[in-house]
């Protein structure tokens, strides 16, 4: 089922998980022993990356496909511009057309390994809006689902750039945006309101990510252009080398993000998972107990016009 219309379907919040495709057999076993532990809390749908470089597009293209056909979840996949003709996109758009995927998730990607600056293949593409145009026309019954960054893309020179960046991908056919990962909501509920001022109408759900390491926590955001508030931050590295000590206040963190998040309006939460299931499991498990969409703060009306 395509996401666009899960969300405009109404009811509780729909809740997703983000895997990557591993590189060995073991690293398989896990993501779907992962997959399996996470499956009875009713995702509505998890997504799969396309590998960085688009170094695992046919791994990528198989694990979603396996997903749907024998876990009985809905599935999305990542796709990007990085390495690619766009023959090699439109062959492997038709090999997911043949799989049955509905959902894809259009990006520009990551430079490969080694390079710090994107370069468009040969007669391939640069921009993530040129990728969703592709997709849009070529494959129409497929919904759309883009990036954005709250706290604005690190390539993008301000602000009002690159929401008129992202109102262009929106323009050309994305459906459904997925955020950044973010650590302080009030980031998230300005961006919404911006974003609807710019004519930005579809969902935007907030993409959060539970944390279990601060080195990695802190690479992470790094790479990503997102800010861990002064307050986490202190609070992570008292912790030290204790990793349990920090995933324990990664998942009580997240858990309050999530709860206000959903209390305010938001359409859903998008967990990145980096294939592990403890902590996602625990949060989510504690969203469903509380329902705290139900209660609804309505403290900040960005946030209620984060479904409009």
């Amino acid at each position: 089922m395509r996401i666009d219309e899960i969300i405009a379907a109404g009811g509780d919040p729909v809740f997703s998980f983000e895997f990557f495709p591993p590189k060995t057999e073991d690293g398989e076993r896990r993501l779907f022993e992962a997959l399996e532990a996470l499956r009875p809390l009713e995702p509505a749908f998890v997504s799969v990356t396309w590998g960085a470089g688009g170094s695992t597009r046919s791994k990528t293209i198989d694990i979603v496909s396996r997903i749907r056909a024998n876990h009985d979840l809905e599935a999305m996949a990542h796709f990007t511009c990085v390495g690619a003709t766009t023959d090699d996109l439109h062959a492997a758009l038709r090999q997911m057309q043949a799989a049955g995927i509905e959902n894809v998730l259009a990006l520009r990607g990551d430079p490969p390994r080694g390079e710090t600056e994107f370069r468009a293949t040969e007669n391939g593409l640069a921009f993530a809006t040129d990728l969703t145009k592709l997709v849009a026309a070529g494959y129409p019954r497929m919904c759309l689902v883009g990036a954005c960054y709250p706290e604005v893309h690190t390539e993008a020179p301000d602000r009002a750039t690159d929401l008129a960046h992202l109102k262009e991908k929106v323009d050309a056919g994305a459906r459904v945006l997925i955020t950044q990962l973010f650590f302080d909501n009030a980031v998230y509920y300005r961006f919404v309101e911006d974003a609807r001022a710019a004519g930005i109408d579809v969902p935007i759900v907030p993409g959060i990510m539970p944390i279990i390491s601060t080195a990695g926590i802190k690479r992470m955001t790094a790479l990503g252009g997102s800010t861990i508030p002064p307050a986490l931050l202190a609070a992570l590295e008292a912790r030290g080398d204790d990793e349990e000590a920090v995933a324990e206040l990664g998942v009580a963190y997240a858990t309050l993000q999530c709860a206000e998040l959903l209390a305010n309006g938001a359409p859903g939460i998008h967990f990145y998972t980096i294939n592990r299931s403890p902590a996602t499991r625990a949060i989510l498990s504690a969203l469903r107990l509380q329902r705290p969409w139900e209660k609804g703060a309505g403290t900040d009306p960005a946030l209620r016009l984060a479904t409009a």
